[in-house]
Protein backbone atom coordinates (compact mmCIF):
# COMPACT_ATOMS: atom_id res chain seq x y z
CA UNK A 1 0.00 0.00 0.00
CA UNK A 2 1.48 3.55 -0.61
CA UNK A 3 0.73 5.71 1.87
CA UNK A 4 2.13 9.09 0.75
CA UNK A 5 4.81 10.23 -2.04
CA UNK A 6 7.69 12.66 -1.69
CA UNK A 7 9.15 13.82 -4.56
CA UNK A 8 8.98 16.73 -7.65
CA UNK A 9 6.02 17.63 -9.02
CA UNK A 10 6.41 17.25 -12.86
CA UNK A 11 2.61 18.44 -14.05
CA UNK A 12 -0.70 19.83 -11.99
CA UNK A 13 -3.61 19.82 -13.55
CA UNK A 14 -7.29 20.76 -12.61
CA UNK A 15 -8.53 17.31 -11.28
CA UNK A 16 -4.90 15.79 -10.82
CA UNK A 17 -1.47 15.51 -10.52
CA UNK A 18 1.77 13.89 -11.04
CA UNK A 19 4.79 13.67 -8.96
CA UNK A 20 8.13 11.84 -9.61
CA UNK A 21 9.51 9.88 -6.59
CA UNK A 22 12.23 7.45 -7.22
CA UNK A 23 12.77 8.32 -11.07
CA UNK A 24 8.91 7.34 -11.78
CA UNK A 25 6.36 9.52 -12.18
CA UNK A 26 2.84 8.63 -10.01
CA UNK A 27 -0.14 9.94 -10.97
CA UNK A 28 -2.95 10.66 -8.69
CA UNK A 29 -6.53 12.24 -8.31
CA UNK A 30 -6.75 14.77 -5.56
CA UNK A 31 -9.33 17.81 -4.30
CA UNK A 32 -8.74 21.61 -5.72
CA UNK A 33 -7.32 22.39 -2.53
CA UNK A 34 -4.93 19.61 -2.23
CA UNK A 35 -3.77 20.79 -5.62
CA UNK A 36 -3.21 24.41 -5.23
CA UNK A 37 -0.55 23.92 -2.62
CA UNK A 38 1.50 21.83 -5.46
CA UNK A 39 4.01 23.51 -7.64
CA UNK A 40 5.53 22.28 -10.64
CA UNK A 41 9.84 21.67 -10.04
CA UNK A 42 9.16 21.92 -6.53
CA UNK A 43 9.53 19.07 -4.15
CA UNK A 44 6.38 17.86 -2.10
CA UNK A 45 4.89 15.62 -0.07
CA UNK A 46 1.13 13.90 -0.32
CA UNK A 47 -0.44 11.51 2.04
CA UNK A 48 -1.90 8.96 -0.47
CA UNK A 49 -4.56 6.17 -0.93
CA UNK A 50 -4.69 3.25 -3.23
CA UNK A 51 -8.12 2.37 -4.14
CA UNK A 52 -8.84 -0.82 -5.60
CA UNK A 53 -11.32 -2.43 -8.22
CA UNK A 54 -12.11 -4.96 -10.46
CA UNK A 55 -10.75 -3.00 -13.12
CA UNK A 56 -8.56 -0.11 -12.11
CA UNK A 57 -6.24 1.35 -9.53
CA UNK A 58 -6.56 4.77 -8.70
CA UNK A 59 -4.35 6.58 -6.31
CA UNK A 60 -5.52 9.64 -4.33
CA UNK A 61 -3.75 12.15 -3.26
CA UNK A 62 -3.85 14.97 0.11
CA UNK A 63 -2.27 18.06 1.57
CA UNK A 64 -2.53 16.17 5.04
CA UNK A 65 -3.56 13.20 7.37
CA UNK A 66 -7.00 14.49 8.48
CA UNK A 67 -7.69 15.02 4.82
CA UNK A 68 -6.85 11.57 3.71
CA UNK A 69 -8.30 9.99 7.08
CA UNK A 70 -11.73 11.48 6.00
CA UNK A 71 -11.67 10.31 2.88
CA UNK A 72 -11.45 7.13 3.95
CA UNK A 73 -14.16 7.39 6.59
CA UNK A 74 -16.50 8.62 3.98
CA UNK A 75 -15.75 5.96 1.93
CA UNK A 76 -17.25 3.58 4.70
CA UNK A 77 -20.72 4.60 4.55
CA UNK A 78 -23.02 3.11 2.77
CA UNK A 79 -23.02 3.92 -1.41
CA UNK A 80 -19.99 6.50 -1.24
CA UNK A 81 -17.28 5.86 -3.47
CA UNK A 82 -14.21 6.99 -4.65
CA UNK A 83 -15.08 9.56 -6.81
CA UNK A 84 -18.56 10.88 -4.30
CA UNK A 85 -15.96 10.87 -1.38
CA UNK A 86 -13.57 13.08 -3.65
CA UNK A 87 -16.55 15.07 -4.59
CA UNK A 88 -17.54 16.04 -1.23
CA UNK A 89 -13.98 16.87 -0.04
CA UNK A 90 -13.96 19.45 -2.89
CA UNK A 91 -16.85 21.28 -1.89
CA UNK A 92 -16.05 20.82 2.09
CA UNK A 93 -12.88 20.92 4.01
CA UNK A 94 -12.74 17.88 6.44
CA UNK A 95 -14.07 20.82 9.30
CA UNK A 96 -16.70 21.31 7.39
CA UNK A 97 -18.34 18.37 6.64
CA UNK A 98 -17.36 17.56 10.47
CA UNK A 99 -19.90 20.44 11.34
CA UNK A 100 -22.11 19.75 8.67
CA UNK A 101 -22.66 15.61 9.91
CA UNK A 102 -22.47 17.11 13.36
CA UNK A 103 -25.24 19.61 12.96
CA UNK A 104 -27.38 17.05 10.52
CA UNK A 105 -27.04 19.64 7.96
CA UNK A 106 -28.71 17.65 5.05
CA UNK A 107 -28.82 20.85 3.15
CA UNK A 108 -25.19 21.25 3.01
CA UNK A 109 -24.46 18.22 2.29
CA UNK A 110 -27.10 17.91 -0.49
CA UNK A 111 -24.76 20.34 -2.07
CA UNK A 112 -22.45 17.87 -2.89
CA UNK A 113 -23.55 16.45 -6.57
CA UNK A 114 -24.44 13.20 -6.36
CA UNK A 115 -25.55 13.10 -2.75
CA UNK A 116 -29.65 13.44 -2.20
CA UNK A 117 -31.64 13.68 0.77
CA UNK A 118 -31.16 10.23 1.74
CA UNK A 119 -27.81 9.78 0.44
CA UNK A 120 -26.55 12.45 3.19
CA UNK A 121 -29.05 11.21 6.16
CA UNK A 122 -27.39 7.50 5.44
CA UNK A 123 -23.81 9.47 5.67
CA UNK A 124 -24.81 11.13 8.63
CA UNK A 125 -25.53 8.14 10.09
CA UNK A 126 -22.82 5.73 9.04
CA UNK A 127 -19.75 8.00 9.85
CA UNK A 128 -21.44 10.40 12.29
CA UNK A 129 -19.22 9.29 15.25
CA UNK A 130 -16.45 8.45 12.97
CA UNK A 131 -14.97 11.71 11.69
CA UNK A 132 -13.79 13.38 14.63
CA UNK A 133 -14.72 17.03 16.71
CA UNK A 134 -14.91 19.65 14.81
CA UNK A 135 -11.63 22.07 15.15
CA UNK A 136 -10.80 25.73 14.66
CA UNK A 137 -12.45 27.62 12.11
CA UNK A 138 -13.34 26.91 8.01
CA UNK A 139 -11.31 29.88 6.21
CA UNK A 140 -11.87 30.24 2.47
CA UNK A 141 -14.29 27.51 2.44
CA UNK A 142 -17.27 26.54 0.71
CA UNK A 143 -19.79 26.77 3.25
CA UNK A 144 -23.30 27.82 4.06
CA UNK A 145 -22.69 31.98 4.30
CA UNK A 146 -19.28 31.89 3.05
CA UNK A 147 -18.54 34.59 -0.08
CA UNK A 148 -20.26 33.47 -3.28
CA UNK A 149 -20.19 35.73 -6.60
CA UNK A 150 -23.12 37.64 -6.68
CA UNK A 151 -24.10 37.87 -10.48
CA UNK A 152 -26.66 35.43 -11.57
CA UNK A 153 -25.61 32.28 -13.22
CA UNK A 154 -27.50 33.08 -16.44
CA UNK A 155 -25.91 36.28 -16.97
CA UNK A 156 -23.09 35.87 -20.00
CA UNK A 157 -19.55 36.56 -18.54
CA UNK A 158 -18.29 40.30 -19.62
CA UNK A 159 -16.70 39.07 -23.01
CA UNK A 160 -19.63 37.30 -24.35
CA UNK A 161 -17.22 34.16 -24.58
CA UNK A 162 -17.88 30.67 -23.69
CA UNK A 163 -17.19 30.20 -20.36
CA UNK A 164 -13.54 27.89 -20.11
CA UNK A 165 -14.05 24.34 -21.07
CA UNK A 166 -11.53 23.00 -18.99
CA UNK A 167 -13.11 24.13 -15.58
CA UNK A 168 -16.29 22.77 -16.84
CA UNK A 169 -15.32 19.68 -17.61
CA UNK A 170 -13.08 19.67 -14.25
CA UNK A 171 -16.30 20.17 -12.21
CA UNK A 172 -18.45 17.71 -14.70
CA UNK A 173 -15.85 15.20 -13.63
CA UNK A 174 -16.18 15.95 -10.48
CA UNK A 175 -20.08 14.93 -10.59
CA UNK A 176 -22.14 18.39 -11.36
CA UNK A 177 -23.87 18.17 -14.41
CA UNK A 178 -22.87 20.35 -17.36
CA UNK A 179 -25.33 22.98 -17.17
CA UNK A 180 -24.94 23.56 -13.88
CA UNK A 181 -20.99 23.97 -14.05
CA UNK A 182 -21.14 26.46 -16.73
CA UNK A 183 -23.39 28.39 -15.24
CA UNK A 184 -20.98 28.89 -12.07
CA UNK A 185 -17.65 29.40 -14.82
CA UNK A 186 -19.82 31.88 -16.25
CA UNK A 187 -20.74 33.56 -12.90
CA UNK A 188 -17.39 33.35 -11.78
CA UNK A 189 -15.56 34.50 -14.92
CA UNK A 190 -18.35 37.65 -14.91
CA UNK A 191 -17.46 38.67 -10.97
CA UNK A 192 -13.67 38.16 -11.96
CA UNK A 193 -14.00 40.44 -15.32
CA UNK A 194 -15.75 43.05 -13.08
CA UNK A 195 -13.09 43.21 -10.79
CA UNK A 196 -10.24 43.33 -13.89
CA UNK A 197 -8.93 40.52 -12.55
CA UNK A 198 -7.59 37.13 -14.28
CA UNK A 199 -7.30 34.45 -12.61
CA UNK A 200 -5.57 30.97 -13.36
CA UNK A 201 -7.78 28.10 -14.17
CA UNK A 202 -7.39 26.80 -10.49
CA UNK A 203 -8.62 29.51 -9.18
CA UNK A 204 -11.33 29.99 -11.23
CA UNK A 205 -12.05 25.98 -10.01
CA UNK A 206 -12.51 27.30 -6.50
CA UNK A 207 -14.29 29.78 -7.23
CA UNK A 208 -16.47 27.89 -8.97
CA UNK A 209 -17.08 25.49 -6.42
CA UNK A 210 -17.29 28.01 -4.30
CA UNK A 211 -20.21 29.49 -6.07
CA UNK A 212 -22.35 25.70 -5.96
CA UNK A 213 -21.21 25.34 -2.19
CA UNK A 214 -23.41 28.64 -1.52
CA UNK A 215 -26.15 26.80 -3.23
CA UNK A 216 -26.71 27.96 -6.37
CA UNK A 217 -28.01 24.77 -8.84
CA UNK A 218 -28.57 24.87 -12.28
Amino acid sequence: MIASLRGTVLSVGLTGAVIETGGVGMSFQATPTTLSGLRVGEETLVHTEMVVREDSLTLFGFADVDERDSFRTLMSAKGVGAKLALAMLAVHPPNTLRRAIASQDIAALTRVPGLGPKGAQRVILDVADKLGPVTGDDLGTAVPGAQTHGRESSEASEDGGAPNADVVAALVQLGWNEASARQAVTAVEADYAEAGENPDMAALLRASLRWLGGGHRG
